[in-house]
């Protein structure tokens, strides 16, 4: 099972970007996907989940300005990141898990499969 981040770079605050994450090897269209993020020095944070395969949940901080997605017939998880500030730089990942349950959702350790993550770099 493999997960390919890709989509971040460097954005003006106030811009978009859109990331995407393709999982090879299985298909996860009733597992749960979701995205997390890394800023430095900071701890791994929940940024937005699938549970699986239906409905949405996101950080409450972020509700408004991103939106997870998938293509269920590419088998790709999207995230979609508008009006973005300086404190939306972090390498951004995205997880996989068949199993999790819906309290889990947030907690890093409970995914088994990662991405490679991807840099988006916001300036001011």
């Amino acid at each position: 099972v493999q997960l390919q981040a890709s989509g971040g770079g460097l954005v003006q605050a106030g811009g978009s970007l859109r990331l995407s994450c393709a999982a090879s090897g299985r298909t996860f269209s009733r597992s749960t996907m979701a995205w997390f993020r890394q800023a430095p020095g900071k701890e791994r944070e929940f940024v937005a989940a699938i549970f699986r395969g239906s409905n949405t949940y996101y950080a409450d901080s972020l509700k408004g300005r991103f939106t997870i997605s998938r293509d269920t017939a590419k088998n790709t998880l999207y995230l979609q990141m508008n009006s973005l500030k300086p404190e939306d730089t972090a390498i951004y990942y995205c997880a996989g898990d068949s199993t999790i349950i819906l309290s889990s959702l947030r907690g890093a350790a409970n995914y088994d499969y990662w991405g490679q993550g991807t840099l988006v770099t916001v300036s001011s």
